[in-house]
């Protein structure tokens, strides 16, 4: 049984499910311009329609009210609220996040609302994007705009999500918007995200002091390949890269010393500014926590073949360490090729807990992504992933157990629906989406998932 008011939720992305690119006035975001370049995007995909949540909101709340859900983790749309990404807002796109809280508040269930999910105004990026210090700025603005509307009913909000992702598969790998592959401009565009945290906080206290406010991270314990030396520097490196770079700035005011010296060679990091760590590192009232597998990495001479591949051509998002390489650790994989581990969840929490200020955590996603098909009978039976969110979720029970301060989990996702570079050729939802007609089909891990939280914990289990 886990503890009363422990949060189950589940989480989307505005970009991956709402579809109307064009509707009410919403501007062009970098996801937009990078879906219109060829060989971006498997199938040459796109997210024009999605799954059409912008005009099916009212049936997809109900459905997330039948799973008993508590809480929903959303992002808003950038562009659709500030179509420059500064200026004045488009209030009818403001209007549509008004209309989404106020149908989630009539089911009781709370809204969790992510400011910032990779949808960047194309504006911005046409100025310098990420790189470029002012576009901190921006975000701190749009911050204050969303929150002034929306603080009144929405009492948890998170600022970035997964700054990794947007710096280095963004401007690094180039594997992401917007597609470039300029390693220091990917360092400055990590600061200035963790920095657009920062100021974001900042803004949203002044206004109202009662909202809860947390920063969201990816992060993933790992392993060297042997004990050899190269493989525990490898793993050191990507450790600080991937974790500690993140960690380290919002929990302690400070980036790590070693990575900054693995970095040097890309610039003698004049971005930082003084008085910068100390904004990002800001008191926080949470810390949401993104998990879905370990890394296992080599430093052998050549590297090794990379464990889960880039859906189409790019560069490494490793920058200061593109030797490094991904190895797989012998444990069962995703569609993804990401290892399943949900031993690597309870290490990550245990280490959050007592190597950095104590902070309340949630698991903001956690999820995978497997082939799901319909049945001749109708149903989706999906008993790997049903599997592996039982895994992990009595991994979260045993880290409360231990004193860990975790206070709620949302599965990622609630719905199949465009998986970024891959397209629609991964469905990692709870509910299946078949995308020509949008019918939405509960699989069995909606099902497992809606008994847990009936029963406040594993107790049964749908059939």
């Amino acid at each position: 049984m886990f503890p009363t008011g422990f949060v189950w939720g589940a989480a989307t992305s505005a970009y991956q499910i709402e579809g109307s690119l064009s509707a009410d006035g919403r501007g062009r975001s970098i996801w937009d311009t990078f879906c219109g370049q060829d060989g971006r995007i498997v199938g040459g995909d796109n997210a024009d329609t999605a799954i059409d949540h912008y005009n099916r909101y009212r049936d997809d709340v109900k459905l997330m009210a039948d799973l008993g859900l508590t809480a929903y983790r959303f992002s808003v749309s950038w562009p659709r609220i500030q179509p420059d990404g500064s200026g004045a807002y488009n209030a009818q796109g403001l209007d549509f996040y008004k209309r989404l809280v106020d149908e989630l508040l009539s089911y009781g269930i709370d809204p969790w609302l992510t400011l910032y999910h990779w949808d960047l105004p194309q504006p911005l990026e046409d100025a310098g994007g990420w790189p470029s210090r002012d576009t901190s700025k921006r975000f701190a603005d749009f911050a204050a705009t969303v929150h002034a509307e929306l603080s009144d009913r929405v009492r948890h909000w998170s600022t970035v999500n997964e700054p990794w992702c947007s710096a280095f598969l963004g401007y690094a790998s180039g594997e992401h918007a917007p597609g470039r592959r300029e390693p220091a401009a990917a360092l400055r565009a990590a600061h200035h995200l963790n920095l657009a945290h920062g100021l974001a906080v900042q803004a949203m206290r002044a206004q109202n002091a009662d909202s809860q406010i947390g920063g969201c991270v990816n992060v993933y314990p790992v392993t060297p390949a042997t004990g050899s030396e190269a493989d525990q520097d490898a793993a050191r490196r990507i450790d600080g890269l991937q974790n500690r770079f993140f960690l380290d700035a919002l929990l302690k005011g400070a980036y790590p010393e070693d990575v900054l010296a693995d970095l040097g060679h890309l610039s003698d990091m004049e971005f930082i500014q003084d008085g910068d760590l100390a904004t990002i590192s800001a008191p926080l009232d949470m810390l949401l926590i993104n998990y879905y597998s370990r890394f296992t990495v080599s430093g052998a001479p050549g590297g090794a073949a990379s464990a889960a591949a880039a859906p189409t051509d790019s560069g490494s998002p490793w920058i200061g360490s593109e030797h490094v390489g991904f190895v797989n650790g012998g444990r069962p994989v995703t569609s993804m090729g990401w290892e399943v581990d949900d031993s690597g969840l309870y290490e990550i929490l245990r280490r959050i807990a007592d190597e950095y200020p104590r902070v309340p955590l949630y698991i903001s996603e956690n999820g995978a992504a497997y082939d799901d098909e319909i049945g001749e009978d109708g149903s989706v039976h999906d008993p790997e992933r049903l599997a592996y969110i039982e895994a992990h979720l009595r991994t979260c029970h045993a880290a409360i157990e231990s004193g860990i301060p975790l206070q709620g989990y949302f599965a990622w996702s609630l719905m199949d629906n465009f998986e970024w570079a891959w397209g629609y050729g991964k469905r990692f939802g709870l509910v299946y989406v078949d995308y020509e007609t949008q019918a939405r089909t509960l699989k069995s891990s909606a099902l497992w998932y809606a008994d847990a939280i009936r029963h406040g914990g594993l107790l049964g289990r749908a059939q």
